[in-house]
């Protein structure tokens, strides 16, 4: 059991609002436990006073545990950063992708209310401040971090462009969902400016991803491409592109024969796609074991579970 308890707490001329975790030693009280508790405590330090201004003592102070402790789970306050935006963003993908299952890909709805969510992600968590302030500080390694997530979301727009407009619209949607991007971040930005922050940002995602339809149409009867799609075997080295898109399409189709209460056979499917698009090195005997109980779902179309299967053979060929 978790205690608990809200105070007052002053670093320097800032005071913040704390909450106390009581932590019991009890089975749920694991070093993972403790470990999101200073996470959580760094953040809220972070958006109170800054990522910079704030130091490796006071997150100590903040969030009660000593510097022994601190550096058993880190190594610094950068990579401390790097696991708050890690865990945030793992769990709004897990719930972006939530939005898909028993849905039809190509509707333009659901990939509405998934760039929602992450907007909204973005805003709650004030993560547009804290990128900001990265991408002016001098460290290297964050801005490197940055980068990459910002090349995977465009992956993501790519991917998820192919089942919205179709393959046949494929040579223009790496152009497409570039300008997406750029055109999203824009219209919230100065649409935050004029109606305020806390404005519903679904407008704004509405009518960005309406005008994106338009702009494939044209550039589709246009036949007009500035960059080829084939370009992202370069911009992302850890894997051929044409896989990755045939890995994601083949698990959504099969999450498609799922309700949401399937969570087991959900989280076997995004540990397969984590471990083939994320991992420095995939761990072969874990995706077969996962495949195998994948083979014994009756609720999962196996025709489907078998081409998972040739894809995985074809990676580790």
């Amino acid at each position: 059991m978790i205690k608990v308890r809200y105070d007052q707490f002053y670093t320097g001329s800032t005071k913040v609002m704390r909450t106390t975790y009581n932590y019991k030693e009890v089975k749920g009280d694991t070093m993972n436990d403790r470990k999101q508790h200073v996470i959580k405590m760094a953040h809220q330090l972070f958006i109170e006073r800054g990522f910079q201004s704030t130091s490796i003592q006071d997150i100590l102070e903040y969030s009660g545990i000593s510097k022994g402790t601190f550096y058993n789970y880190f190594s610094s306050k950068n990579e401390l950063l790097i696991a708050l935006f890690k865990a945030l963003y793992e769990s709004m993908e897990q719930k972006r992708d939530e939005l898909l299952i028993s849905q039809d890909p190509s509707d333009l709805t659901i990939f509405k209310k998934q760039i929602e969510l992450q907007m909204n992600t973005n805003k709650k968590n004030k993560l547009i401040t804290l990128f900001e302030e990265v991408f002016v500080s001098n460290d290297e390694d964050l801005k490197r971090f940055l980068r990459e997530g910002q090349k995977r979301m465009l992956r993501w727009v790519y991917n998820r462009f192919l089942e919205l407009f179709g393959e046949e619209k494929q040579p223009y949607l790496l152009d497409g969902a570039i300008m997406f991007l750029g055109i999203l971040h824009h219209n919230v930005k100065y649409y935050s400016i004029g109606n305020g922050a806390s404005a519903d940002i679904y407008p704004v995602v509405e009518y960005s991803v309406d005008r994106m339809v338009t702009i494939v149409e044209d550039a589709s009867i246009a036949d007009k491409q500035l960059n080829k799609p084939e370009q992202m075997d370069d911009w992302f080295p850890e894997g051929n592109q044409l896989f990755q898109s045939n890995l994601v399409s083949t698990i959504r189709s099969l999450k498609t024969d799922l309700a949401a209460s399937d969570l087991e056979a959900i989280e076997r499917l995004d540990f397969v796609k984590d471990e083939l698009l994320h991992s420095k090195k995939s761990r072969k005997f874990l995706i077969e074991s996962v495949l195998c109980s994948l083979r014994d779902d009756s609720k999962l179309d196996q025709t489907i579970v078998k081409q998972l299967d040739e894809l995985v053979g074809n990676y580790f060929k």
